[in-house]
C-alpha cells in the first residue's frame, strides 16, 4: 500500500532541481491564469483586509544586473559558511536520526516553500553523499505553509500515508519573528496527542514522564539560522547575509510562492516560472555549495538542539511595535533576507539598520536609495537583526 502512495508522490514536479533532490507538493498552475497584482494594489487589499496575501501574486520580473551582482558577492563571500553549516546540520540529523531510521522508514525533510527548498535540497544532497561521515536514509518533499492559514494539510497526509513510519523534519531558511514556527505549531497541534496514530512522526524529540508526554511537545524546525530562537535546531542564531536569502523564484526551483486553496479543492497552488529558465540559479547554487561542502577539510560538529522556542527577539518586536504605532506585527519584517523580500514584494515605509555601511546590507541600500525610503540606523536596539523593513500602513487597523 505504501508503494502506491510513493508512487503517486512521484508525479508531482521538482522545479527546476533535479528529481533526486526535491519532490515539490505543489499544484503548478500557469502564470497566465494567474492575475498579476500590482505592489501597491496588493498592499492596499491586504491591509484593508479585502484580500489575504495568499490569494494574489506579484509576477516576479528578472533581477536587474546590480541584484545579480550582489547575489554574486554574497555567495562568494559565504559559500564556505553555508557548506560548513549544512554539514553541521547534516551531522547532528546523522547522530539524532542514524539508530531508528533506515532505507524503509528513512527520514523526511520537508522544506517550507520556498525559502526552506534550497536549505532541503542541500540538506538532501548532504545525508545522500555515501562519501560523508554523516550519511543518513533520507526523501525531501517541499510543502505550502501559508501565515494565518498554516501548513497544506492534503500534502501532510500525503506524505504520512507515503512513509508512515517515519520522522519528519520541517527545514526552513531562516526565522524572523517566530510566525512561521507559530503557524507550524497550530497546524501540527492535531497530532500532539500521543494515542494519534502520526504521533510519533511529528512529536518524536519529545520526552515521556511517567507514561504522559511533557508539556512542551517539540516541533521538528530545522533552520539555517534562527535570530528568533524558535528553532528545534539550527546552525546558528545569527542575522546573516545568506546567499539564497537574496533572490526569490531564481534560487528557489523557480517556483512562486504559494498559493492558498481550499483542502477539499486540493493541494495549494504555484506558478513555475518558466520565463525565467535563462537567470535560475538553483541548481548552480546548490552544487556551488554541495561542492565546497564536499571539499571542507574541518570535521562536521553536532549542534545543540532546544526542547521548546526561547523567543529571544519578541521583546524587541514589542518595543518596535511600540516605537512606530504598528498593530498588526505583519507588517515588521526582520532579517536581512526578510527585509530584502519585503522591499521587492511589498510597500515599505523605512529601513531600520543595525550598521550604516555593513557589507550584508549593501542590496537593501541600494534598494533603499532607488526608491527613496527612509533609513534609521538604530545600532545594538536592533541586535540580533541587522536589517528590520516596517511595511507602509494602508488602512486605520494596521
Amino acid at each position: 500500500m505504501t508503494n502506491l502512495y510513493i508512487q503517486k508522490l512521484e508525479k508531482y514536479g521538482s522545479g527546476s532541481y533535479l528529481a533526486s533532490d526535491v519532490t515539490v507538493l505543489l499544484d503548478i498552475v500557469d502564470k497566465d491564469a494567474v492575475a498579476d497584482v500590482p505592489v501597491s494594489q496588493k498592499e492596499a487589499l491586504i491591509q484593508s483586509g479585502q484580500r489575504h496575501y495568499s490569494d494574489m501574486l506579484t509576477l516576479e520580473a528578472a533581477p536587474t544586473a546590480m541584484h545579480e551582482q550582489l547575489y554574486s558577492q554574497a555567495l562568494t563571500q559565504g559559500t564556505t559558511r553555508t557548506a560548513t553549516d549544512i554539514a553541521n546540520l547534516a551531522y547532528t540529523l546523522h547522530n539524532t536520526f542514524e539508530p531508528t531510521v533506515n532505507a524503509e522508514r528513512p527520514l523526511v525533510l520537508v522544506s517550507l516553500v520556498r525559502a526552506g527548498l534550497p536549505i532541503g535540497v542541500l540538506l538532501q544532497r548532504a545525508l545522500t553523499d555515501p562519501n560523508s561521515s554523516y550519511a543518513l536514509p533520507s526523501v525531501h518533499c517541499g510543502i505550502s505553509i501559508i501565515r494565518d492559514r498554516g501548513l497544506d494539510p492534503v500534502a501532510l497526509q500525503m506524505l504520512l500515508d507515503a512513509y508512515p513510519n517515519s520522522p519528519i523534519v520541517f527545514v526552513d531558511g531562516w526565522t524572523g519573528k517566530g510566525a512561521i514556527y507559530q503557524e507550524l505549531a497550530r497546524s501540527l497541534e492535531a497530532f500532539s496527542d500521543p494515542s494519534h496514530v502520526h504521533f510519533a512522526n511529528i512529536f518524536h524529540q519529545s520526552t515521556f514522564d511517567q507514561g504522559t508526554v511533557n508539556n512542551t511537545t517539540v516541533i521538528p524546525l530545522l533552520t539555517l539560522a534562527d535570530p528568533a530562537g524558535v528553532a528545534w535546531l539550527s546552525a546558528s542564531e545569527e542575522d546573516w547575509l545568506i546567499p539564497s536569502g537574496l533572490l526569490n523564484s531564481t534560487v528557489s526551483g523557480l517556483i512562486s510562492r504559494s498559493l492558498y486553496t481550499e483542502p477539499q479543492s486540493g493541494l495549494h497552488r504555484s506558478v513555475f516560472y518558466d520565463n525565467l529558465v535563462a537567470v535560475d540559479h538553483s541548481l548552480a547554487f546548490i552544487n556551488h555549495i554541495d561542492a565546497a561542502r564536499r571539499s571542507l577539510s574541518t570535521p562536521p560538529r553536532c549542534l545543540p538542539t532546544y526542547q521548546q522556542p526561547r523567543y529571544q527577539t519578541a521583546e524587541l518586536i514589542n518595543k518596535l511595535a511600540a516605537d512606530y504605532a504598528i498593530t498588526n506585527r505583519n507588517r515588521i519584517k526582520p532579517t536581512i533576507a526578510e527585509a530584502t523580500r519585503a522591499i521587492l514584494r511589498r510597500d515599505p515605509e523605512r529601513i531600520l539598520l543595525a550598521t550604516a555601511e555593513h557589507p550584508d546590507t549593501v542590496l537593501l541600500r541600494h534598494l533603499c536609495a532607488q526608491r527613496n525610503i527612509s533609513i534609521s540606523v538604530l545600532g545594538d536596539k536592533i541586535l540580533p537583526y541587522q536589517a528590520i523593513t516596517l511595511i507602509k500602513q494602508r488602512s486605520k487597523d494596521s
